[in-house]
């Protein structure tokens, strides 16, 4: 993959934070033809996502190839102002990239 591919931004008010991230990733689902060979197009697309703050695993979702291309994900959680949180990415042919982000 392109380096950084993931851009995140994760902000701290009243308690809660809330993480934005949008992944750049072509996620082909392995079920489409190429126009021009009429060949299909292999599978690759992110399997796993992973969430870390201070060390600790947050959040931990499997996908699979029925995610559309350069997927965005949200989500909050309580607490975690002043913290460092890491989101990583893995697709299913062994890459992967991973984005530090300030909460505040």
């Amino acid at each position: 993959m392109a380096a950084k591919s993931i851009k995140i931004r994760a902000k701290f008010k009243d308690g809660v934070t809330t993480v934005k991230a949008l992944l750049t990733h072509q996620m082909e689902s392995g079920f489409r033809k190429d126009s021009k060979t009429g060949g299909m197009i292999p599978a690759h697309y992110i399997q796993e996502v992973v969430c870390e703050v201070g060390g600790k695993v947050l959040m931990n979702a499997h996908w699979s190839g029925g995610v559309s291309k350069n997927p965005y994900i949200s989500f909050k959680f309580d607490g975690g102002e002043g913290e460092q949180l890491k989101l990583t990415w893995t697709d299913n042919k062994g890459e992967s990239d991973s984005a530090d982000a300030a909460i505040g």
